[in-house]
């Protein structure tokens, strides 16, 4: 990761240029290099905030999709951010979708990309699956429209993982907390302009999953990425970036 994790009153975040804010939420195994093209494109118009959500810090029996929203607001209020932009992958856009349900006087638009909060199809609900590094390297390959996206780096971070059992158990319980905590009555509810950024051949959060956000949101417009699986900001960055600026030059009246 070429950008420096600042650490500063407890919280760990990247920070990167100045102007409007937005918030990059990154997912269950995501990682902060998960957004380094969305960082590079827009650093140099506008206040880049990306949190490192504490999944692995967090108090195990409050552990959830609710706790981690709580978290990020707490870290915007510390940042003395009132008026963001939140852009979420996976159980990112979840915890987006649940600060803004709870505080949308603080959000000025909503961008989804593979967001949990209706339905996923984690790891095929076999995932984890401890000792298996081929195993490992097939699931990470399938969250990809191309394989080859899933570096040995990538493989490697989440073999790690999935062969710690104190995190086995904190993944295993967000995923619970995530398939729980259905958004469907609330999202209408959320007035504020939404951007879905959907891979086409997601098959974590499929296409038929955007839609129905895509419907149940008041304000929401739906773009496709094209041989693009489940992290569009990884996979197409350029196309993904294109479809964020546009909808950031719409929203912001820049």
């Amino acid at each position: 990761m070429k950008y420096e994790v600042i650490e500063d009153n407890g919280y760990k975040y990247i920070e990167a240029g100045e102007g409007e804010t937005l918030v990059l939420l990154h997912g269950l195994m995501g990682e902060l290099s998960n957004w380094e093209a969305t960082i590079d494109f827009f650093k140099d118009r506008y206040r880049v905030l990306v949190p490192i959500l504490p999944i692995y810090e967090l108090p195990l029996l409050t552990l959830g999709v609710k706790s981690l929203a709580k978290y990020v607001h707490r870290f915007l209020k510390f940042k003395k951010q009132n008026q963001v932009v939140l852009i979420g992958n996976s159980l990112g856009g979840h915890i987006g979708l649940v600060l803004t349900a709870a505080h949308q006087e603080n959000v000025k638009a909503l961008v989804l990309t593979g967001s949990s909060g209706l339905y996923e199809n984690a790891f095929g609900g076999s995932f984890p699956k401890r000792g298996s590094y081929e195993y490992i390297k097939e699931k990470t390959a399938d969250t990809f429209y191309d394989p080859a996206t899933a570096t040995k780096e990538l493989v490697d971070e989440v073999f790690k993982t999935v062969n710690e059992r104190s995190r086995v158990i904190r993944i295993l319980a967000m995923a619970k907390s995530a398939i729980r905590h259905n958004m469907s009555k609330d999202l209408s509810r959320i007035t504020i302009p939404v951007s879905l950024i959907w891979g086409k051949q997601d098959k974590v959060t499929p296409p038929d999953v955007a839609e129905e956000f895509y419907e149940l949101l008041p304000n929401a417009e739906l773009n496709w990425v094209d041989k693009c699986g489940h992290a569009p900001m990884m996979e197409q960055p350029e196309i993904f970036n294109e479809y964020l600026n546009r909808f950031l030059n719409r929203v912001l009246l820049k």
